[in-house]
């Protein structure tokens, strides 16, 4: 063994592999990607690990593995089960043979995300039991137990952390080397493993009876436990229990409840733990899970038990807790006087806000200005999707005008064009997320005679999570030589009437490129390809001749580039930022810029 300080989606990595993982599978999201970053940087002899083209597709993967015996996990944050839920809500009825853990990160805030979706809800909803760890050590040791759970009730098991879990890093005692465990393999029963209706009448009476004795097992469960004997209490759960146990260190006499487990409910523990109390305070994330089942609880056995929490406003229902939150929230419940923390910074002065952007020289501005240039005078609408270029957003570009979720741009896009042909209908979508989930939207396009103009911003790269590859990039995480697959190729395969690709940077021939789709009818695409400037590190540098500038400031006013700045009324470049993809210089009508620095 040997003490390695990482951060917590490592500590789920590394736990799987403790536990003798044999196939990983996902599809990157913040809060969750470094989970098989990690496991991918170990060495995982006899151990599968794989990027998929998204979580549906990850999650049947683990699937047959998990059929056979094999030990599986598949990971994704919140809003990647919504498209995991199909096979996952199927699987719960089928069950499984070797363990396999469902890691959905949450992210309260949300810091990187659409929603605040919390998985506790989908846990019960699919009738699969949850862990909920409280920090990285506990994350560790949960992913193990989780499997042994999974395998022990033959059903998957969900691991929820949420961003302060996932992110945060501790010291953790790992094994020096890891040992993927042995499976029988698939023995063939088409009674157990293909799904008919009467299979899942039977097995979802067998679900609810089977939960009753998991609530049971999870009731002797370490992770749940209480210290204090007060007549009034804390629930906690998740890394809502760290901050409230760093507060009542203060107020050691008061009883504080971890719950670890929230579903299936440990009653038997619950029970115990809120024995002598009269009122409990429910300090969680997201949803009021755990307060309304406590009050269901309290309820079913007639105890004389006032709780408090979400739903009655003593703690809020959006956003993240964090120490100071506790501090305020918990003291209000006990009658004592809140006190600010050490680390107050209300007197200090508020920072400046400083919005998202798309970084300098990204070749995605180049895309948005070129359509925006293109359409001038003319009615269409922009739809965005999940990715860096949702960024596209922001003044001065003002380039997408919806955003719903991973591929919704392409479908959406035929929407508005149904109902108002007359304006031409924009999709945005990013080479990953075409492969995710975009590739069907442009089928619904072709088949139901759409008329509109899919923009694949191809940067060659899943940018904002993190780099990591996909299928347009000929490269994976076994380091298998694999043939890139050409969108291209694709969008003709489909049907799609043109298809052009083009380098955005070159502003001219991108212009032209949207106007000549623009005059056909029918669905046609334009691939805007040019690297992810992260990716790149040029080091070209542009400058501007203030002989020649004429104060116009109309390349800062046009395309919104963070290494562009005025000052004494012209335009300026920051040699910091400024990468010299050359787009300011095109605007410039003195041609003012231009040249190294």
């Amino acid at each position: 063994m040997s003490k390695q300080y990482v951060m917590g989606n490592g500590a789920i990595a590394l736990g799987a592999l403790s536990a003798g993982v044999n196939l990983v599978s996902g599809y990157p999201g913040t809060p969750s990607s470094e989970i098989i970053e990690t496991v991918s940087k170990y060495p995982h002899e006899g151990t599968y690990v794989e990027w998929s083209v998204n979580e549906k597709a990850a999650m049947e993967v683990a699937a047959a593995a998990a059929y056979s015996g094999a030990r599986a996990m598949v990971t994704m944050k919140q809003v990647g089960l919504n498209v995991a839920s199909d096979p996952l809500m199927s699987l719960a009825y089928v069950g499984v043979k070797g363990g396999m853990v469902v890691v959905s990160a949450d992210d309260p805030g949300p810091i990187s995300s659409q929603t605040e979706q919390d998985t506790r809800r989908f846990a019960e909803f699919a009738r699969i039991p949850v862990f909920d760890p409280s920090s990285p050590e506990e994350a560790f040791e949960m992913v193990q137990e989780a499997f042994d759970c999974s395998e022990k009730y033959r059903t998957p098991v969900i691991l929820r952390p949420t961003t302060r879990v996932d992110h945060a890093y501790a010291s953790i005692d790992v094994p020096d080397t890891f040992q993927a465990g042995e499976y029988e393999g698939f023995v063939k029963d088409s009674k157990k493993w293909v799904i008919f209706p009467r299979l899942s009448y039977t097995n979802h009476a067998m679900i609810e009876k089977r939960n009753v004795a998991i609530g049971e097992d999870f009731s002797s469960c370490r992770f749940n436990k209480y210290t204090g004997s007060s007549e009034k209490a804390v629930i906690a759960t998740g890394v809502s229990y760290a901050y409230a146990g760093e507060f009542l260190k203060e107020h050691p006499g008061i009883r504080l409840i971890k719950v670890g487990t929230p579903y299936p409910l440990p009653e038997s523990f619950l029970l115990k733990a809120l024995a002598g109390v009269d009122e409990v305070l429910c300090f969680e994330e997201l949803s009021p899970y755990i307060e309304e089942s406590l009050l269901k609880l309290i309820g079913k056995h007639r105890l004389n038990i006032q709780v408090r929490g979400k739903l009655s406003g003593d703690v809020p229902h959006s956003g993240e807790n964090d120490a100071d939150s506790a501090r305020r929230i918990i003291s209000r419940f006990l009658g004592l006087e809140v006190q600010e923390s050490a680390a107050d910074l209300s007197d200090a002065p508020t920072p400046p806000m400083r919005p998202s952007v798309l970084c300098a020289g990204c070749p995605h501005r180049a895309s948005f200005y070129a359509v925006k240039r293109a359409m001038k005078g003319k009615k269409a609408y922009f739809c965005g999707d999940i990715g860096c270029y949702t960024l596209g957003n922001a003044m001065p570009l003002d380039m997408v005008d919806t955003c719903l979720c991973m591929g919704a741009g392409v479908t959406m896009a035929q929407g508005f064009n149904h109902v108002d042909p007359d304006a031409v209908a924009f999709s945005f979508i990013g080479d990953s997320t075409f492969f995710a989930s975009g590739i069907t939207g442009v089928v619904n396009a072709v088949y139901n005679a759409a008329d509109i103009i899919v923009c694949v911003l191809d940067n060659s790269t899943t940018a904002m999570t993190g780099h990591q590859p996909h299928p347009g990039t000929g490269r994976n995480l076994m380091a298998t030589p694999v043939e890139k697959i050409s969108i291209e190729k694709l969008l003709n395969a489909a049907g799609v009437k043109k298809v052009v690709t083009v380098d955005p940077l070159d502003l001219d021939a991108a212009v032209e490129a949207v106007r000549e789709c623009a005059a056909i009818k029918g669905v046609k695409a334009i691939i805007f390809k040019s690297p992810c400037v992260a990716i790149t590190k040029p080091d070209k540098k542009l400058h501007i001749d203030a002989g020649k500038c004429i104060g116009c400031l109309r390349c800062i006013k046009e395309i919104g580039c963070p290494a562009l700045s005025a000052a004494d009324g012209k335009a300026v470049i920051d040699a910091n930022q400024c990468t010299g993809c050359g787009l300011c210089s095109k605007l410039c009508p003195t041609k003012a810029i231009g040249g190294d620095a």
